[in-house]
């Protein structure tokens, strides 16, 4: 017999969700393992100047469990980080959790039809279902730029912030221009004496509408559970717009796509009058091929006399300083990487899987295209959510993807406990069904009909395939996940 019920690798919100729906589910013999020393993922990772969630924070949490109290429309990473804790101790998930702890890997016992979870420094744990909530940025993505090792002085990834570090006065360069860095650089340039962003790929930036919510608003959020609601499905809609009708749905309607670039052009426009600094900044793909995100100051950063945005490529760093191709170096105190996550490379999976058969998982996906049953199960892996997978990501706010895994979860379970079974495993003709499927909805999408070729998206696999995102809309996925044909699943 098992040790556990359940092993859940990963505290954050994905591994929470997923305990809550099992324990709904009668299950209570649960682990919870996670390699950081305490819960809640990515926000417990990042803590560099300007974090903050980059859509609204009424969208931002589990339906289930409004947080009423948010200081702001966009709230600061710290909230985020509490609000966490507080779904921790509410739904009892603490005692089931263990930090400061790396799983090596799994792999299915077919004899005792469970798995055998591999834990760095200690036994083999042993559980009937295994579920994988490593999240889709947890593994940082280090630059592979020549004589980086060699840079004498201090280098500081946004995943591992040193607080201790006191950048007043410092020459810095910061290299990427994505989500984070948009965040970060308005917020640490007027404490440098020089900054250089270094930029390979420009990002498409709208404004942010961005404020204090007042104390009226947010008692009246929890006196009123229902004014709440309606907050959030107004951001919602509007993210299902931006997301799925402008990016998923181009073919149909190019219309919504246009809008948002347009969006997007006119703020560089009011924010930037400079020609050449603004030809810098605007991207060379279309809008949606790369996450975009919001800001009312990283634009105007840019025009300050010591912030410097350098476009030619880097060709080495020496150390003390960056040069570029054409041989200018830039001697630098500090170099901030805000290079972001290896979503490809090493995170899908996160950790060795062996299934039936001793069916490696990231082999496999590798050498017969990335997939996943709903973007939540795969064939040849026994009792096993992916909860992290290829097509599973919907919409633009994460607890989308975790609510309809979780529907997901309790609609598959349920279908267990009626023919009194404890083993499931997804077709292999109903994978590659949802496979196809899902093909053919992407050709509709800008990632098939946009230019994308310069966008260097995560959104993108080693093989050229936008597999990341769901290419249907967010009701789409919860119906699926509501009513899938329960014998695309053969059980024992």
């Amino acid at each position: 017999m098992s040790e556990y019920d359940a092993v859940i690798v990963g505290a954050g919100f994905g591994g929470m969700g997923a305990a809550i729906q099992l324990k709904r589910l009668g299950f209570d013999n649960l682990l919870i393992l996670d390699r950081e020393s305490d819960l809640g993922g990515t926000w417990h990772v990042n803590r560099y100047p300007g974090l903050a969630v980059d859509i609204p924070s009424s969208t931002y949490s589990y339906s289930f469990e409004p947080n009423p109290y948010w200081s702001r429309l966009f709230a600061p990473g710290e909230e985020i980080k509490r609000y966490a804790e507080h779904v921790a101790d509410k739904y009892d998930l603490r005692r089931h959790m263990q930090f400061d702890t790396v799983v090596d890997g799994a792999r299915w016992d077919e004899e005792a039809q469970q798995w055998v979870v591999s834990v760095k420094g200690g036994k083999p744990v042993t559980a009937t279902y295994l579920l994988t909530a490593t999240g889709f940025l947890s593994q940082p993505k280090m630059p592979d730029i020549e004589g980086i090792d060699g840079f004498q002085g201090k280098v500081i990834h946004t995943t591992a912030w040193d607080d201790d570090y006191d950048l007043t006065g410092k020459r810095a360069a910061v290299i990427g221009t994505g989500a984070t860095a948009v965040q970060l650089i308005p917020t640490i340039a007027d404490r440098l004496a020089e900054l250089t962003v270094y930029q390979r790929t420009a990002i498409w930036v709208s404004a942010k509408p961005d404020y204090p919510v007042p104390t009226r608003v947010r008692k009246a959020f929890a006196k009123v559970p229902l004014t709440q609601r309606a907050v959030r499905l107004a951001g919602s809609s509007i993210l299902e717009v931006l997301m799925v009708a402008g990016v998923l749905h181009y073919k149909e309607l190019p219309i919504a796509n246009r809008i948002g670039e347009r969006a997007c052009r006119a703020h560089l426009a009011r924010q930037i009058r400079d020609p050449e600094l603004r030809r810098k900044l605007t991207p060379d793909y279309t809008f949606g091929c790369k996450r975009p995100t919001f800001s009312n100051d990283y634009y105007p950063t840019f025009t300050k006399e010591h912030v410097h945005l350098e476009t030619t490529p880097i060709a080495r760093i020496e150390k003390d300083g960056i040069v570029t191709s054409d041989g200018h170096k830039t001697e630098i105190d500090a170099l901030l990487l805000a290079t972001g996550f290896n979503l490809w490379d090493v995170n899908f999976p996160a950790i060795e899987i062996l299934g039936r058969d001793g069916r490696d998982l990231g082999k496999w996906w590798r050498e017969n295209r990335f997939q996943a049953y709903e973007g939540i199960t795969v064939p040849s892996f026994p009792n096993f959510l992916s909860l992290n997978s290829p097509y599973s990501y919907s919409g633009l706010s994460y607890f989308t993807t975790i609510e309809s895994q979780m529907k997901h979860m309790d609609r598959l379970f349920q279908a267990m406990k009626r023919r009194g079974v404890t083993t499931f495993e997804v077709s292999e003709e109903a994978n590659a069904e949802f496979l196809d499927r899902m093909t053919d909805k992407i050709g509709n999408s800008i990632f098939t009909l946009g230019q994308c070729a310069t966008a260097n998206s995560y959104y993108f696999n080693p093989h050229g395939e936008a597999t990341l995102l769901r290419p249907t809309t967010t009701v789409n996925a919860f119906r699926d996940a509501a009513t899938f044909p329960l014998d695309d699943y053969v059980y024992a």
